[in-house]
C-alpha cells in the first residue's frame, strides 16, 4: 500500500542520497550561480577564436585603420624626399643633357632612398616593432607567436609580401582595406607573416 503524505519507507526507491551521499540516480545538480558563464576556454558569442572580443589581441588593443594608414603615409614621405630630390634634380630642359654631377647626385639619392627605407622600415622596425611613423602614431608591430618584434629579415619579408595587398584589384587593393573588418586587423601580409599590429597606450 503507498503511502500519501506520511515520510516515504526508505527501503523504497526514490531520490534518496547515494553512498557518500552523493546524490543518486535522476537527481538533478544544483544550478549554477548567477551570472557564471561556460568555461573560460570556450569563445563567448560575438568573441574571436580564443576568447578574445574582435580588435584585441594577448589583451592588447590592435591598431585601427586610419592609424596604420597615418603610420605607412609617414614612412613613405620621409623615404620619398630623397627621391623627389632626385626627380628635381634630373629633370632637364628639353634638348639639355645632365651633366655627369647631376647624374651622380641623383644616384646618391637613390642610394639615400634605399638606406633610409631599409633602416626604418626593417632593421629599426625589425628591432623595436616601431617605425618612424609607428612611433609618430604610437603603434607597434609584433608577432602573433610570442608578441615580440618581428626582426629585421621578417621585417623586410613583410613589407615585400604587401605586394599581395595589391594584387587582387590595382584600383581597389583589397588586402590593405582588409584590417578594417577582420576580427585582428590584419593585411594578407599580416596573414601569411602571422603578425599584428597592436596600439601603444
Amino acid at each position: 500500500m503507498t503511502q500519501g503524505y506520511g515520510p516515504q519507507d526508505p527501503n523504497q526507491p526514490g531520490d534518496q542520497p547515494a553512498y557518500g551521499g552523493q546524490p543518486g540516480y535522476g537527481q538533478q545538480q544544483p544550478p549554477a550561480p548567477y551570472g557564471a558563464g561556460p568555461p573560460a576556454s570556450y569563445a563567448q558569442p560575438g568573441q574571436a577564436y580564443g576568447g578574445e572580443a574582435p580588435g584585441f589581441f594577448m589583451g592588447r588593443e590592435l591598431a585601427n585603420w586610419p592609424q596604420r594608414v597615418g603610420a605607412y603615409l609617414i614612412d613613405s614621405l620621409i623615404a620619398g624626399i630623397p627621391l623627389f630630390l632626385a626627380g628635381f634634380l634630373y629633370n632637364p630642359a628639353p634638348g639639355e643633357t645632365p651633366s655627369g654631377t647631376s647624374s651622380l647626385v641623383v644616384f646618391l639619392l637613390y642610394v639615400v632612398f634605399l638606406a633610409v627605407y631599409i633602416y626604418n622600415r626593417c632593421i629599426l622596425q625589425g628591432r623595436t616593432g616601431q617605425s618612424w611613423g609607428k612611433q609618430v602614431l604610437n603603434i607597434r608591430l609584433l608577432r602573433m607567436q610570442d608578441g615580440q618584434p618581428v626582426g629585421g629579415g621578417m621585417a623586410f619579408l613583410r613589407d615585400l609580401v604587401h605586394i599581395l595587398d595589391g594584387l587582387p584589384c590595382i584600383l581597389l587593393p583589397i588586402g590593405f582595406l582588409w584590417p578594417i573588418w577582420d576580427a585582428r586587423r590584419q593585411t594578407f601580409a599580416d596573414k601569411i607573416v602571422n603578425t599584428v599590429v597592436v596600439a601603444e597606450r
